[in-house]
C-alpha cells in the first residue's frame, strides 16, 4: 500500500512542479507501434542524463561508443555496442524483445527494466532518438526508482553541440541534473 501512496504523492508533486515550471518533456515513440525499420543502423552515443551520478558513473569511463541496431527476427532487435575506453575497444551485444502489448521494450535478462524510446526533439535533433531506462526499487520501500536515466543517440558523430546543450538544458529543467558527455576525442572503434 505505502508505495502506491508514495507514488501517488510523488506523481502529485510532478504535476505541481510542471505546472509552476513549465518544462518540455520528450515524446515517446511506442515500439509496438513504430516503424522499426527507420532506427535500425549505427547510433553515436552522445550524452547521458539522470537525477543521481551514480546512475550515469559508467559512463564517464567512455570516450566514444558506435552503436549498430539490427532486427534479428520479427520482435527481437539485437544492438552492438563498440565502445571506446582509453586506447581499448570494448565490444558488447544487448538483445531486445518487442511485444505487442508493451509500449517498450525488454531487455533479455532484465524483465523488470523498462525500455523507453523518444524522438529527438527533445534536444532540436530531427536524427536523434531518446533512450530512457527505468528499473525499479530493490525493495518496496525504496521511495525512487533504482535506475532512471535518459541518453542521446545521434545518427551523425559530429552532431551540433548545441543539440547536446539543448538534451541538457530540458534534462535540468525535469530535475535530471546529473549529466555526462562523451568528448569524442579518439577513433571510433569497430
Amino acid at each position: 500500500m505505502f508505495p502506491e501512496v508514495w507514488s501517488c504523492v510523488l506523481y502529485s508533486l510532478g504535476l505541481l512542479h510542471q505546472a509552476i515550471v513549465p518544462c518540455s518533456y520528450p515524446e515517446q515513440l511506442h515500439v509496438n507501434t513504430v516503424d522499426r525499420q527507420q532506427y535500425l543502423g549505427t547510433w553515436y552515443f552522445k550524452a547521458a542524463v539522470s537525477r543521481r551520478e551514480d546512475e550515469i558513473r559508467t559512463f564517464r569511463a567512455l570516450d566514444n561508443t558506435l552503436f549498430t541496431m539490427e532486427e534479428t527476427d520479427k520482435d527481437t532487435l539485437l544492438l552492438t555496442g563498440d565502445m571506446r575506453i582509453g586506447d581499448d575497444c570494448v565490444k558488447q551485444t544487448w538483445t531486445y524483445r518487442i511485444h505487442p502489448d508493451r509500449e517498450d521494450l525488454e531487455l533479455e535478462g532484465r524483465p523488470q527494466r523498462r525500455n523507453l524510446l523518444f524522438n529527438g526533439t527533445w534536444a532540436d535533433c530531427s536524427e536523434c532518438i531518446i533512450f530512457q531506462e527505468v528499473e525499479p526499487a530493490l525493495n518496496e520501500s525504496g521511495s525512487e526508482d533504482y535506475l532512471n536515466r535518459f541518453m542521446l543517440y545521434a545518427r551523425r558523430s559530429d552532431v551540433s553541440s548545441e543539440v547536446v546543450r539543448t538534451f541538457l538544458e530540458n534534462s535540468a529543467c525535469n530535475m535530471l541534473k546529473a549529466s555526462v558527455t562523451l568528448p569524442q576525442e579518439k577513433a571510433f572503434c569497430k
